[in-house]
């Protein structure tokens, strides 16, 4: 699994408070933010997650890159709601705090949340993401809450600008009775390395509760990336089984004239055919049995 370091940016602005997403716009981006972190944590132990907020005055680092997942609920339990949301300066600020993680190998990504109006001209953002992407830093967002064109406009001309190898993602949620975590357990965000969504699941079980697999990973977010996992790891193994057995194959075949040739000559020693030599054997014993018999009785 991919190792990285991720930095969570949550909207805490008054937009958050709106309850058009169950149960509140903040409770939904809390409990997305648990489902992210053991996604990230579990996919790979040495994997890193902060979280920040860019509401209020000005965004704030809430927890630095960490493990563990106690402080990541702390900082979530401490912000406050209030203000406007500052997308620009949270994104720099999140940039900076990916920049001075201890562990270089990691792959920097970041994940915004947003769900007020965006402030910032759409040329602002543009530059700011070719900054991003030419610092190696992948940005996902999951908007939300207000979807009008102006604010879509603008994270799709930041997404077009951010795009590289590692996969930027722009995920637009509409309000309904899902949880948010819902609809983005089924996104590229969190499974996307090619695996299977719940939409697309062609399982009875993702087809009649609408869950990949059954499971509701709000409920049981752990229990639901196991199972992914597992199929992820079945799959591997009979690619691994399918391809050892045409090797394996091939191998028999090529080997069939070579082991005919070695085991057994054509011609034996005294120049008869293979295998005559071993039939004549015994009737030449027998042949000498009846000799000496003859001369007992001579």
């Amino acid at each position: 699994m991919v190792l990285e370091a991720t930095m969570i940016v949550v909207d805490n602005s008054e937009s958050s408070r709106n309850g058009d997403y169950v149960p509140s716009r903040w409770e939904a981006q809390s409990d997305a933010v648990n489902l992210i972190f053991t996604v990230k944590t579990q996919a790979n132990p040495e994997s890193a997650v902060g979280l920040m907020s860019m509401g209020g005055k000005g965004p704030e680092v809430l927890v630095t890159l960490t493990t563990e997942f106690g402080k990541v609920l702390e900082g979530m339990h401490r912000t406050k709601i209030r203000g406007s949301n500052h997308l620009a300066t949270g994104i720099q600020i999140a940039g900076l705090a990916l920049k001075h993680r201890q562990n270089k190998s990691q792959r920097q990504r970041i994940i915004v949340f947003t769900c007020s109006p965006i402030e910032e001209d759409e040329k602002t953002l543009v530059r700011l993401a070719k900054r991003m992407k030419k610092n190696n830093i992948s940005i996902d967002f999951i908007a939300f809450g207000d979807l009008d064109p102006d604010n879509t406009k603008k994270l799709e001309a930041f997404n077009e600008n951010v795009k590289s190898g590692d996969g930027s993602h722009l995920e637009i949620i509409p309000p309904g009775p899902s949880l948010l975590s819902d609809h983005l357990i089924s996104t590229p965000i969190l499974g996307g390395d090619g695996t299977s969504r719940g939409g697309e699941s062609g399982g009875d079980g993702g087809a009649e509760t609408g869950f990949e697999f059954g499971v509701d990973p709000s409920t049981d977010p752990e229990l639901a990336l196991a199972l992914r996992m597992s199929m992820e790891e079945e799959k591997a193994r009979q690619e691994k089984e399918t391809k050892a057995k045409g090797e394996a194959s091939k191998e028999g075949l090529d080997g069939i004239s070579e082991e005919g040739g070695e085991s057994q000559p054509l011609l034996g020693q005294n120049g008869e055919a293979s295998g005559s030599g071993s039939a004549a054997a015994p009737e030449e014993k027998k042949d000498k049995e009846g000799d000496g018999d003859k001369m007992d009785m001579a």
